[in-house]
């Protein structure tokens, strides 16, 4: 079989090369040049940078296999960071890592790999897929720790026809064992924890000097009583604690942002708690039973047992089994059926409040 791997310069790929290459498989390596500094070159800090570039490449000619690095900063630049500055401008909390997933990555590496005459694409995500007759399953990686499933949600079972996910049955320890074992520079490199266009910086000061989003408001309580000010809505997310004045007994959290007037509302975490919400822009592996489901509303956060109701063919509402605390409006809510991943899709802020009253 012919694979088109996608090598970030990290551990987790270069051991999907390495395995595909041992089990007889021909590998082409590729990596995404996503992010580019002042001159058009890659940038030095994040991931995705100069250094991860030839990471990957050291890895390519350790296996002897063909690699490139092919150019999507035009279409990162447009439906990732864009789309980041602009949630962050809402009072919205974005996932940037989803986003590229399911706007930049897979559709340009299944294209890619159609020209290039391979069956199949190859990335490093911890996630398994699981062949149900005619249809492609996606579940959670036997190494839930390292879970990625979250991040792959808008796969449909048609792409996942053409993509395989090598690690979902490996455990992190023994993916850099293996590494080891074939030689690779990469073996004992560090995961990789920063926004790939942010790096080091804060997000607030990667935000705000890109868009006039830093005009001074009111941070206030439910009954609009003023606790102080702030420097621009886009340093907020719902369920933040920093940021926010102390000496008001108990913990304080944001649990709205009023982009309009520019004020940002705190109160207990108790009036974070919530049992409905929204999800639009919903896609799904494929078509569902909508029963025994559960809901991720962030990554790496617990599944909670939820049921549907569908409102239109993308907007659903969700009812938790049990009130919980901590959903955000603009990351995503992910379904499951125990490992099986449903679908997911953006958490609405705009019916919070009604279907909490």
């Amino acid at each position: 079989m012919r694979v088109l791997v996608a090598m970030s310069g990290g551990v987790d790929s270069s051991v999907v090369a390495g395995l595909l290459k041992s089990q007889g498989h021909e590998v082409i390596g590729v990596t995404m040049k996503l992010w580019e500094g002042p001159n058009g070159e890659m940038p030095e800090t994040g991931c995705c940078t100069a250094a991860d570039s030839e990471d990957a490449r050291k890895v390519a000619a350790k296996l002897d296999i063909p690699y490139y690095v092919l150019d999507y900063t035009a279409s990162f630049s447009e439906n990732v960071i864009d789309n980041f500055i602009d949630m962050y401008a809402k009072g919205l909390t974005p996932n940037p890592c989803v986003e590229c997933n399911r706007s930049v990555k897979f559709d340009h590496f299944i294209n890619q790999a159609k020209k290039l005459n391979c069956d199949k694409v190859a990335t490093g995500h911890y996630a398994k897929i699981v062949s149900n007759g005619e249809k492609y399953e996606l579940h959670k990686a036997d190494y839930l720790d390292k879970d990625q499933s979250y991040v792959l949600h808008m796969l449909t079972s048609n792409a996942l026809k053409k993509i395989m996910f090598p690690l979902g049955t490996i455990s992190k320890p023994e993916v850099r064992q293996i590494a080891a074992s074939l030689g690779l520079k990469t073996a004992f490199k560090k995961d990789s924890q920063d926004i790939c266009f942010v790096g080091k910086k804060d997000y607030r000061q990667f935000v705000g000097t890109r868009i006039n989003v830093n005009i001074k408001g009111n941070i206030v309580d439910k009954n609009e009583n003023i606790y102080g000010q702030h420097n621009g809505i886009h340093e907020f997310t719902v369920g933040q604690r920093r940021g926010i004045p102390g000496g008001q007994g108990e913990p304080k959290y944001v649990t709205k942002i009023d982009v309009t007037n520019s004020k940002v509302y705190i109160g207990s975490k108790k009036d974070l708690t919530i049992k409905k919400f929204i999800i639009q822009d919903v896609s799904f592996v494929d078509k569902p039973e909508f029963s025994n489901l559960s809901i991720q509303t962030r990554y790496n956060s617990l599944a909670f047992p939820c049921n549907i109701r569908e409102i239109d063919e993308s907007t659903f509402e969700v009812e938790l089994a049990e009130p919980t605390f901590g959903v955000a409006p603009g990351q995503f809510g992910v379904l499951y059926q125990g490992s099986k991943l449903v679908g997911g899709g953006r958490i609405s802020s705009k019916v919070l409040e009604e279907l909490n009253e």
